[in-house]
């Protein structure tokens, strides 16, 4: 049995993140939600929910992500799989078992679950997210010959490989980097349409000027700084 754990950043998620934990397959071994300083009853839903539930006081999801994955890391049993899904209820948890089954099955390194249009419900990506996934997506294109059409926060990796990435972005760059990295060390990659529907609550990028300003920002950073090694 592959054993998978499945890291959820959370920053004041109380109404939607018990839906998010119980809709994830049993297959999971260990569901761990990080606690990025939330004022609500985000915690204690999400441990009523089953599952387990981390701290990191420094706002951030890249913060939030290397705080699980330092967790995963101090075990006993690592796992092969790791899975990154938002708090908010805007992707499926349930299909966590499609976005697994390239590396289960034909040993890809990193998928990504692409919110097409097809699978979105109608307003459930603002235009400047839809606007800032292409651009990103063509400028990876453009200096990488990549075939990403998403920065899509639902993915999976191999746990050995996102080790090898040595990832370091804090803030809004964390999706941006580790397909940065899977290009530049010639791993294996797909994309798998995901659906995505309206988030439970307001997002806290996309639904502030300042949050869409920061994550271009450092998404267009990432980029740049790539193309220039």
């Amino acid at each position: 049995m592959t054993h998978i754990k499945v890291i959820i950043p959370a920053y004041n998620e109380a109404e939607a993140i018990a839906n998010v934990v119980k809709d994830i397959p049993n297959l999971v071994t260990e569901i761990i939600v990080v606690n990025n300083n939330s004022t609500d009853a985000t915690v204690k839903n999400a441990q009523e929910a089953g599952a387990t539930v981390l701290n990191e006081p420094r706002k951030g999801y890249g913060y939030a992500c290397l705080k699980g994955m330092e967790y995963i890391s101090q075990q006993k049993e690592l796992p092969e799989i790791i899975v990154f899904l938002d708090g908010d209820y805007s992707d499926y948890p349930e299909e966590l078992t499609k976005l697994i089954a390239p590396i289960v099955n034909d040993g890809v390194d990193l998928v990504i679950g692409a919110r097409t249009a097809a699978y979105r419900q109608n307003g459930a990506m603002t235009p400047q997210q839809v606007f800032g996934n292409w651009l990103a997506t063509f400028l990876m294109k453009l200096f990488f010959k990549a075939n990403f059409t998403d920065l899509g926060p639902f993915r999976a990796i191999k746990y050995d490989k996102l080790l090898a990435m040595n990832m370091e972005d804090k803030t809004y760059g964390w999706t941006v980097e580790m397909q940065l990295k899977a290009l530049k060390q010639k791993m294996t990659y797909v994309e798998i349409p995901v659906q995505y529907r309206n988030r439970i609550g307001v997002s806290k990028v996309s639904g502030t000027v300042k949050g869409t300003f920061m994550a271009g920002y450092k998404i267009l950073s990432w980029i740049f700084k790539y193309s220039l090694k």
